[in-house]
C-alpha cells in the first residue's frame, strides 16, 4: 500500500489549489445551501471554512475534542458534534458527505463497517468525497514527530462496498499528482436528489 503521500496529509494544512479542484467538482454535485456533513472534520480549516464560504451548510463531526474546540473556535456557528465516525448516528440524511484525510485513519476492517454510516446519513442523490490508500493494508506515516497510523481496502473493494451501499463512483483518482499525491473517491448515492 502507497501511503506515502497520504500519510502527509494527515491533519489539514492550509488551503491549496490541489484540494480546491477536487472540492469544486464536489460542490458542483450539490444544490445551493446544501447541508453536508464533515466526517472527522478537524478544525474545519480549510474544506469546512471552504464548503461555508460557498454557502452550504456543514455539520462537522469529529472524535477528539480538541480537534472539536478548534473547529468550534473557528467555525462559530456551524453544528458540530462529538463523535466516533464509526458510531455515527445523527438521526438525518445530507445532500454531501465528505470524508477527507480522516476516513483512512480507520483500520480496513472499520472502513468497511463505515460504508454502511456513509448510507444511513445519505440523502438520495447525496455526493460522497473520501480520501484512501491505493491497496489494501496498513502503514504508519507522521505527524510532527508522532506515529499516525493509515489503512485502506483495496480499489476493487472499494468499488464493491460504494455499489452495495448504492453509491456509483464518478470519479477515483489514485495518488492523484495534482492534490499533494492524495487518493480521491467521488461518488452519488442513487436516486433523485432531494
Amino acid at each position: 500500500m502507497s501511503m506515502t503521500a497520504t500519510a502527509r496529509h494527515g491533519r489539514r494544512c492550509a488551503a491549496t489549489g490541489s484540494e480546491q479542484a477536487w472540492l469544486d467538482r464536489f460542490c458542483a454535485l450539490l444544490a445551493p445551501r446544501s447541508t453536508v456533513l464533515d466526517i472527522g472534520c478537524g478544525s474545519g480549516v480549510p474544506i469546512a471554512r471552504a464548503l461555508i464560504n460557498r454557502g452550504f451548510d456543514v455539520t462537522g463531526v469529529d472524535a477528539s475534542p480538541t480537534m472539536l474546540a478548534l473547529f468550534r473556535a473557528n467555525l462559530p456557528t456551524a453544528p458540530a458534534h462529538l463523535a466516533d465516525m464509526r458510531r455515527l448516528s445523527l438521526g438525518r440524511r445530507f445532500a454531501g458527505l465528505l470524508a477527507w484525510d480522516s476516513f483512512f485513519h480507520l483500520p480496513p476492517a472499520d472502513q468497511r463497517d463505515m460504508f454502511a454510516r456513509f448510507a444511513a446519513h445519505a440523502a438520495p442523490g447525496a455526493a460522497l468525497m473520501f480520501t484512501s490508500g491505493t491497496s489494501e493494508g496498513s502503514a504508519i506515516g507522521e505527524l510532527e514527530g508522532e506515529p499516525l497510523y493509515h489503512g485502506s481496502l483495496s480499489p476493487d473493494e472499494y468499488r464493491n462496498l460504494l455499489a452495495a451501499a448504492a453509491f456509483d463512483v464518478i470519479d477515483h483518482i489514485a495518488e492523484d499528482p495534482s492534490c499533494g499525491g492524495r487518493t480521491v473517491w467521488l461518488a452519488r448515492r442513487r436516486g433523485q436528489v432531494e
